[in-house]
């Protein structure tokens, strides 16, 4: 039994799967940044995207299965050549569609097109920005990062974002550190990229950084990783089990394989079939795919977890969707 699933058992809790609500796809890890928190490791370099025939099949259960929330992530994911086609068949399906955006990639030449596409299909934008201080921004994700991003920003807002559109923005720490109270946080924010730059946005999430990929790469080469995980450890709170989004959130690898969260995708931790209560003609543990479940199948079902679940229930908790407290 990991230390995680211990604290469960301490304080009485069964983390198991409720009812479907997010459908989240990461359609591949190719990146046009390489931000040193990054839990995917994403880059430039990265090839694995997903296929035309894995993106018709995640299309098809979405037109069948209409999950309330479709939120589409990478790498980039706008990169994927069929970003457009899943938004489009999620929208014509009735999902409200998410799409987790590094901002950066609305100032490359091939993706200008970004605003007014996404305006058109009311995509909630969920973006990248570490801080409302270009160096520390810059210092987490890049030389010139920050400046992308305000032109980026300015562009959501002149065609409706941060109004009559959602733009929110996620706020990861800089360090081995626990976010600040999102709601103070928000209010800084707010205020500071209303009075210098003119921007304004909906709603900022604070994301702890997962003890994972590059973060912990960084992390162990400082000889901090252990700290770190302490840290995590023992801020631990019971309270924020209840709004884990492994609890109502599916993820779907490039390939079309199935996770509880984008975080255990990262780490191989995949659903199979015998723990699902699938049955299968291969193997009584084989890799289960979208294609092969209804959201019914996964009612229930106990979650997969680890030490790194310790970053989602630290402090405030942290989501997809910021603080759970």
């Amino acid at each position: 039994m990991s230390r995680f699933a211990q604290h469960l058992a301490q304080h009485g809790i069964a983390l198991r799967r409720g009812a479907l609500h997010t459908l989240q796809i990461n359609v591949g890890r190719q990146c046009n940044q390489t931000c040193c928190h990054c839990h995917v490791d994403a880059a430039p370099w990265r090839t694995e995207m997903m296929s035309r025939a894995t993106a018709e099949r995640v299309a098809e259960w979405i037109r069948t299965h209409r999950p309330a929330v479709v939120d589409i992530t990478g790498g980039a994911p706008e990169l994927s050549e069929h970003f457009r086609f899943l938004v489009e068949t999620a929208r014509a399906s009735g999902c409200h569609v998410m799409d987790r955006n590094n901002l950066t990639i609305i100032e490359t030449e091939a993706f200008g097109w970004l605003p007014e596409f996404l305006a058109a299909n009311e995509v909630e934008v969920i973006a990248s920005m570490p801080c409302y201080l270009e160096e520390n921004v810059d210092a987490q994700r890049g030389d010139g990062v920050f400046a992308k991003s305000l032109r980026a920003l300015r562009k959501l807002n002149a065609v409706g974002y941060g109004a009559r559109l959602p733009l929110n923005l996620v706020y990861n720490p800089l360090g081995a550190k626990l976010p600040p109270p999102q709601a103070e946080l928000e209010a800084d924010y707010k205020a500071e990229l209303r009075t210098r730059f003119g921007i304004e946005f909906t709603r900022l999430f604070t994301i702890t950084n997962q003890p994972i990929a590059r973060f912990a790469e960084d992390l162990r080469a400082q000889g901090r990783l252990a700290e770190y995980l302490e840290l995590l450890v023992g801020a631990f709170n019971p309270a924020t089990v209840p709004g884990l989004m492994c609890r109502t959130t599916l993820s779907v690898g490039w390939r079309g394989e199935l996770y509880d969260c984008d975080f255990n995708q990262m780490l191989g931790m995949e659903m199979r079939s015998a723990e699902c209560g699938v049955r299968n003609e291969n193997t009584a543990r084989s890799r289960l795919f979208l294609w092969d479940v209804t959201p019914e199948d996964l009612a229930e079902r106990e979650i997969l977890t680890g030490e790194h679940c310790f970053a989602c229930t630290a402090g405030a908790g942290s989501s997809c969707g910021g603080a759970l407290e």
